[in-house]
């Protein structure tokens, strides 16, 4: 794992803002705007789903469970394939465009099918999008820089995790709880976010490859990704199983008597707390040793499952997912920085595919496990099983150099 206190020349890790390349803002504004589109529509449509189209708890899983798988395979292609093409910003475009016009068909909507097709295209689309866009954050950051990129991109994509949800009942307020109304709200930041990438978004000067590997990926090329890489896949992987579906932080909201019109109050205190942090330790990890940030940000989640396990008031378990939002802060925007530093240039794209491939099975199987214990046990031992599976991404993170080393 790259140590931050290696020597570097420019530009310093101190000139944060003033020294981000104008594609890296670019794409921080592109996810404020889109996850503001996909929040108001996803806020509401559970409800709008139930109440006007009239479907039930089944047809609400299977097409979120496709929606969700969808996300996860389609994104290991998109970085094959931005690695071969030598171009990100296309497949940004496509990725971020199939989102853009998915948005029309949800206020159009007369029956569960059209919603189906709908959220199955833009989970595509997020596949899609998702590991060349951070392949190309990585590709016109400097090294000195990259941890405060990605924390700067996470933090505005954490923003639109919050402001949505909060103009969706604005708007719903104002509008007589018309839910077609929100929905065509929200195709203005979607629209808004495929322009920026189209006038604000450039590729850096010049071919990042001299020759082209073939596709799909050989044996010999994922290898080139290393040890050190797969190592750190491997932790992320036990991470994510310590950090279940946030639906468990609902939950305990739910269970320890919070009324239900406010319980997504819990999910935006989260998210506030996440967009608030994510910078700020972006600009950290381009100052001090990567592992031991990792730690302290694991150790976070490890705080906010034991005051969640041992909760019993609302406030407590409001102040469990503040810092479950500071630990996503701390980690989420540092472990893509890191991929980027220890993998070759020319596979970034295919190593953010594999990374969110791995980690997106890790969390499906994270929120089953959660789930059997939820209901078996209880929720004590639903955090205190995630406290248990980030003591040991701890201990993952304490052998990885000495494995690295062999």
């Amino acid at each position: 794992m790259v140590d931050r206190t290696e020597s570097n020349t420019s530009p310093p890790a101190t000139a944060g803002l003033r020294s981000m390349p104008a594609a890296v803002i670019a794409l921080g504004f592109v996810a404020l705007c889109m996850d503001t589109s996909s929040e108001i529509i996803h806020s509401l449509l559970p409800a709008f789903l139930v109440t006007i189209l009239g479907a039930n708890g089944l047809s609400i899983g299977i097409i979120e469970g496709v929606a969700e798988a969808t996300t996860s395979v389609s994104r290991i292609f998109s970085g094959a394939i931005s690695d071969w093409l030598g171009k990100r910003k296309l497949l940004v475009l496509i990725g971020y465009g199939l989102a853009a016009v998915t948005k029309p068909l949800f206020p159009l909507a007369t029956g569960v099918g059209t919603v189906f097709v709908a959220r199955f295209v833009d989970r595509i689309g997020k596949g899609i999008r998702g590991a060349p866009r951070d392949a190309l954050i990585a590709d016109v950051t400097p090294l000195a820089l990259r941890g405060t990129a990605f924390g700067l991109r996470q933090s505005m994509d954490t923003v639109g995790a919050f402001l949505g949800p909060l103009l969706a009942m604005l708007i719903m307020f104002g509008s007589g709880n018309d839910f077609r109304f929100a929905f065509w709200m929200a195709v203005i930041p979607a629209a808004l976010a495929v322009l920026l990438i189209v006038y604000g978004v450039r590729e850096p000067a010049g071919p990042r490859q001299t020759e082209r590997h073939a596709f799909p990926m050989r044996r010999t090329e994922v290898a080139r990704l290393g040890r050190e890489y797969w190592w750190l896949v491997g932790i992320a992987s036990v991470l994510t199983l310590a950090r279940f579906s946030e639906a468990f932080l609902l939950l305990a909201g739910l269970q320890e008597g919070m009324a239900i019109a406010l319980i997504p109050t819990i999910l935006v205190v989260m998210n506030i707390m996440y967009a608030i942090s994510a910078y700020p330790f972006g600009r950290l990890a381009d100052c001090m040793s990567r592992r031991i940030l990792l730690v302290m940000g694991i150790t976070l989640l490890i705080v906010a499952d034991v005051v969640l396990a041992t909760s019993g008031t609302v406030w407590q378990v409001t102040l469990g997912a503040a810092v479950w939002g500071v630990h996503m802060g701390a980690t989420q925007g540092l472990l893509s920085a890191i991929i980027a530093d220890i993998v070759p240039a020319d596979l970034r794209g295919t190593a953010f595919g594999f990374y969110s491939l791995v980690t997106g099975t890790a969390l499906l199987a994270a929120s089953v496990v959660a789930g059997l214990l939820w209901t078996a046990v209880g929720s004590t031992a639903t955090f205190a099983a995630g406290a248990v599976f980030a003591v040991v991404a701890i201990i993952g993170v304490g052998l990885q150099q000495a494995v690295i080393k062999q």
